[in-house]
């Protein structure tokens, strides 16, 4: 990932983050690794953590954020969120989203959260 990615991606998980705040979300982790899988953000509301994959583009050239999430990255996020539960067991509750931001010219453009995402 070259840097200009990376600082795209980095302000996206800024700004996701600012948003769940904003919605009463409390973040418990932030770029949580185990291994070489890694959870972007892990936030809880309520009785239930929510492993949240976040996706930040800066136009939609090449698609949509959410379009670029493959089964390979779920699968990665689920065996993230299983180590995770693992080592955090007082968790019954769990759930799976994305957050799917578009920024132009360094504004958010939008920003769409799909929620309980099954796969």
């Amino acid at each position: 990932m070259n840097n200009w990615n990376k600082d795209t991606g980095n302000k996206g998980e800024k700004i996701a983050a600012d948003w769940l705040i904003k919605n009463n979300y409390i973040i418990e982790q932030s770029n949580w690794r185990h291994k070489h899988w890694e959870v972007d953000i892990i936030a809880s509301k309520g009785r239930k953590l929510h492993f949240v994959e976040v996706k930040t583009r800066n136009s939609h050239r090449f698609g949509k954020p959410e379009e670029s999430i493959n089964k390979e990255k779920m699968k990665a996020l689920k065996n993230a969120a299983e180590e995770y539960i693992y080592q955090h067991p007082e968790w019954k509750y769990i759930q799976f989203d994305v957050m799917a931001i578009t920024l132009q010219n360094e504004a958010v453009l939008e920003i769409f959260l799909i929620e309980d995402v099954y796969f």
